[in-house]
Parts: structure tokens; C-alpha cells; sequence
């Protein structure tokens, strides 16, 4: 749907995501902008955001005792970083 169009029906929309779980996806000249999703969807979203962001958080901080980590350091020193 249409920025001008989402615009018109704003209320609708909300209420169509809010009491009848449909999403919307706003566009403008063709080119998605945003959404307009159930609350419950957008908190899953977040929560699954978290999710990955620890998961990477983990993942670099196993990579501490790798030689990548090792040679990352000796990468920043030769820049004098």
C-alpha cells in the first residue's frame, strides 16, 4: 500500500493489525518503507533481534581464542591502531 493511501486509512490499518493480526507493508514509488504490523509481531521481531545480537556477542568472544582474534591484533597494531 501507498504512503498516501496508508495515510488515508491510518486508523483502519491499525485496527486491522491490532484486532485482526494483518500486516502491511507501506511503499513508496515502489520502494518498501515500512510496516504496519500486530504489536505481538513487532515484539517478536525485537526479541528475536536480541537474540542474534548475543548470539554474535558469543561468537566474537569465542573467536578471542582463535588465531583470527590473534591475527586481528597484529593486523591493528601494524596500523598502529
Amino acid at each position: 500500500m501507498t504512503t498516501v493511501e496508508a495515510r488515508k486509512r491510518l486508523a483502519e490499518l491499525i485496527n486491522r493489525a491490532a484486532y485482526g493480526g494483518e500486516s502491511v507493508l507501506v511503499t513508496r514509488r515502489g520502494q518498501e518503507l515500512a510496516a504496519i504490523v500486530p504489536a505481538s509481531d513487532a515484539t517478536l521481531a525485537d526479541r528475536l533481534r536480541g537474540f542474534l545480537s548475543r548470539q554474535e556477542v558469543s561468537r566474537a568472544l569465542d573467536e578471542l581464542d582463535t588465531d583470527e582474534a590473534a591475527a586481528w591484533h597484529a593486523l591493528k597494531r601494524e596500523l598502529g591502531l
